[in-house]
């Protein structure tokens, strides 16, 4: 069904072992790796990185990690596994930046922030840059749709389907914004050479 390639096929890996960790646990290792508002005296700037490996529920997991399941292994073949990771990260690491700027700029954020997300978002974004006229097929509603539209069509979603105001837009966002300007940056040099 999937072709995984080793990078997503780890990152599948290490999300699962943390999530289990975080059940094991009660929650403990959540508290440890959720990127807590930056204002409270709890946040850590090592939560920048950790928060995406960390998921609420199972739903949130399975979902994040079936995005990167389907997007993942394409982006990873083309660009080779160190760049695809960094890629990642980058992206990752920038939507909680992104995020955080907002709170501070707003004055929101009062709760803390988990979830592989704004990578995910990011590594759309990527497929999309990267693949625009790949057509996609979608599973609900069961039409076929270009690359480029996929992950506009799903931001979207996520606003419609949350009524909570639970879900980090402003990280998702983030992820989609950094990945926009790291694969411009990266044309303009010719990418970075691994």
């Amino acid at each position: 069904m999937f072709n995984l390639t080793p990078v997503v096929r780890n990152l599948l890996m290490i999300n699962a072992i943390v999530f289990l960790g975080q059940i094991l646990t009660d929650d403990v290792l959540t508290s440890y790796l959720l990127l807590h508002n930056v204002n409270s005296e709890y946040f850590m700037p090592y939560q920048l990185f950790t928060y995406m490996f960390a998921h609420g529920n199972f739903m949130h997991i399975f979902f994040n990690m079936l995005m990167l399941s389907f997007t993942g292994p394409i982006l990873e073949t083309y660009w080779g596994p160190k760049k695809f990771l960094a890629f990642y990260i980058i992206t990752g690491i920038g939507a909680a930046v992104f995020s955080v700027l907002i709170d501070l700029y707003t004055g929101g954020g009062s709760g803390g922030m988990l979830g592989a997300s704004g990578a995910i978002y990011g590594v759309l974004m990527g497929f999309g840059m990267m693949f625009p006229n790949m057509e996609v097929q979608l599973l609900i509603p069961p039409i076929p749709i270009k690359a480029k539209y996929l992950v506009f069509f799903l931001f979207g979603l996520t606003f419609i389907m949350d009524r909570s105001g639970s879900v980090a837009h402003f990280a998702h966002l983030g992820g989609i914004v950094v990945a926009f300007i790291l694969i411009r940056v990266w044309r303009r040099q010719g990418g970075p050479r691994y």
